[in-house]
C-alpha cells in the first residue's frame, strides 16, 4: 500500500457512515445472535479456533451478515477476499481462485473468499465456484437476504453450513445505540450528545430488529440537532421521530417475507381468525404487495377452505377482486378486507378439495374406465345402433327431479368422493342428498 493509498483509506474510515464504522472487529463486540456465536456455538468455536469450514449467512438487512464476515477476516491467518455478486463477474472470480491456488501451492494458506449477496450469482457463476470449494480450495462465506433453499445452489449448500441470523431484539438494538453515542473512536461521542430513555426505546423499536437501521438515525439526529445552551446535543422523542421516519417494512414481494405473509394470511381466514387476516392483509398492503395477488389468493381459500359450507364465500372473493382491480388503491383496500373477513367468519369445509384430489387419485390409478352405456352422448347421427345414451333416465322426470341410476363407472360402483361436513350450508347438503335417496326407495323405483 503506497502513501496516498494509506491516506484514502484513512479517510474513508473517518467519513465512512457511522453504521460502518461501529463495524465489530472481534467476535466479543458482536451483539446479538447468540443462538450461532455464543461461546458453547458451532460457529464461535470454529472462528476462534481459524477451523472455518464454508459457510452461508442468511437473514434480513441489518442484523450482522457482512458484520460476521469482517470479524472472520480480523480473527483468521488465511487470506480474506471478499466481492459482491452485485458488480463481480466471471473474471473477478477466476482472480480469486488463481490466487488461492498460489497461496495453497506456494504458501500452504487458506483463502476465505466472502460473497455478499451472493444469491445475486445465476446458476452458472454457482456452477463455477463449486469445484473450488468442494476441493478446499476456497473457504465460502456467501451472505444472502434470501431464502438459500430457494436462491442458492443445492450443490453449494450441500457442501456448507447455513446460518440463519434473526433480527436483533430492541435490548440489543438500545444496547449498539448507547455504544454509538457514547464511543469516542468509531462512534459520535466527541460530538458530546445525549439520548432520553425514551428516544432510545423509541428508535430500538422502530428499527425493527435492523442496526443499521438505527445507526443511521443516530447519526443523522446528532448531525443535524443544534447544541443546546448547556453544551450538549440532546436527541428527544421527536428529534428521534423525524430521523427514522416510519418502521422499516420487512417485506420483499419476491422473498421471504412475500411467501411467510401470504401464508399466515391464509391461514388466519381458514383459521377463522378475522383479526390476523386483517392485519395480514395490511402489512400486505402497506409493503406494496399487488392487490389482485391478494385477491386471487383469496378466490382459491374461498374455495379450498369454505367450499360448500359456504358457497356465497366464492361470489365474495370474486366480487372483491373484480371490485378491486376497477377501483385501485386505496379504496380496493375496503373491498379486499370485506372478503377477507367473510372467508374468515365463513363456516369451513375442506370437502370439495378432497373430492376433487380423491377423484383424481382415483383416475391416475385406474385410468380412463368405460362411460356406462346409459350416460354416454345419444345426439350424434348412428349414436343409438352402438346403445348410446339407451336406458338413461332423465331426471327431471321423477318426483323431486331425482332418479338412482348409475353414474359412476360400473368398476367403481359406491365409490364416494364427496362426503358434505357437518358445518354450514353443507348441513343442509347433506340433509337434502339423504331425503332425496329416501324418498327414492320409498317410491320402490
Amino acid at each position: 500500500m503506497d502513501l496516498f493509498e494509506y491516506a484514502r483509506s484513512n479517510n474513508m474510515k473517518k467519513e465512512s457512515p457511522l453504521a460502518a464504522r461501529m463495524r465489530p472487529t472481534t467476535l466479543d463486540e458482536v451483539v446479538g445472535q447468540q443462538h450461532i456465536i455464543g461461546k458453547d456455538k458451532l460457529l464461535y468455536r470454529a472462528i476462534k479456533a481459524d477451523k472455518l469450514s464454508s459457510i452461508i449467512l442468511y437473514g434480513p438487512p441489518g442484523t450482522g451478515k457482512t458484520t460476521l464476515a469482517k470479524v472472520i477476516a480480523n480473527t483468521t491467518q488465511a487470506e480474506f477476499m471478499q466481492i459482491n455478486a452485485t458488480v463481480a463477474g466471471k473474471k473477478d472470480m477466476e482472480d480469486v481462485v488463481d490466487k488461492a491456488k498460489n497461496n495453497r501451492g506456494m504458501y500452504n494458506k487458506k483463502t476465505i473468499l466472502f460473497i455478499d449477496e451472493i444469491h445475486r450469482f445465476n446458476k452458472g457463476q454457482q456452477d463455477y465456484l463449486l469445484p473450488f470449494v468442494e476441493d478446499g480450495t476456497v473457504i465460502l462465506i456467501g451472505a444472502t437476504t434470501e431464502n438459500p433453499y430457494f436462491e442458492v445452489n443445492g450443490a453449494l449448500l450441500s457442501r456448507s453450513v447455513i446460518f440463519e441470523l434473526k433480527p436483533l431484539s430492541a435490548e440489543d438494538i438500545g444496547q449498539l445505540i448507547d455504544r454509538a453515542v457514547n464511543d469516542t473512536a468509531k462512534g459520535m461521542g466527541s460530538y458530546k450528545a445525549v439520548i432520553d430513555d425514551d428516544a432510545k426505546v423509541f428508535l430500538a423499536d422502530m428499527a425493527d430488529g435492523d442496526a443499521r437501521h438505527a445507526l443511521t438515525a443516530i447519526e443523522l439526529g446528532i448531525m443535524t440537532t443544534q447544541r443546546s445552551e448547556d453544551g450538549y446535543i440532546h436527541i428527544t422523542r421527536d428529534v428521534a421521530s423525524e430521523c427514522i421516519q416510519k418502521k422499516v417494512a420487512r417485506y420483499d414481494k419476491d422473498g421471504d417475507n412475500h411467501y411467510d405473509t401470504i401464508s399466515a394470511f391464509i391461514k388466519s381466514m381458514r383459521g377463522s381468525d378475522p383479526d390476523a387476516a386483517v392485519y395480514y392483509l395490511a402489512r400486505m398492503l402497506n409493503a406494496g404487495e399487488d392487490p389482485k395477488f391478494i385477491a386471487r389468493r383469496m378466490m382459491v381459500c374461498a374455495s379450498e377452505d369454505v367450499g360448500n359450507a359456504d358457497p356465497q364465500a366464492l361470489q365474495v372473493a370474486v366480487a372483491a377482486s373484480l371490485a378491486a382491480e376497477r377501483l385501485g388503491l386505496p379504496e380496493a383496500r375496503i373491498t379486499l378486507a370485506q372478503a377477507a373477513t367473510y372467508i374468515a367468519t365463513a363456516p369451513k369445509s375442506n370437502s370439495v378439495i378432497c373430492a376433487v384430489d380423491d377423484a383424481l387419485s382415483e383416475v391416475g390409478r385406474s385410468g380412463n374406465l368405460p362411460i356406462p352405456t346409459h350416460l354416454q352422448d345419444a345426439h350424434y347421427k348412428s349414436a343409438g345402433k352402438l346403445g348410446h345414451g339407451v336406458g338413461y333416465k332423465y331426471a327431471h322426470d321423477y318426483p323431486n327431479h331425482y332418479v338412482e341410476q348409475q353414474y359412476l363407472p360400473y368398476e367403481l360402483n359406491g365409490k364416494e368422493f364427496y362426503s358434505p361436513s357437518g358445518n354450514g350450508y353443507e348441513v343442509k347438503i347433506h340433509e337434502h342428498m339423504k331425503a332425496l335417496k329416501k324418498g327414492n326407495k320409498k317410491s320402490g323405483d
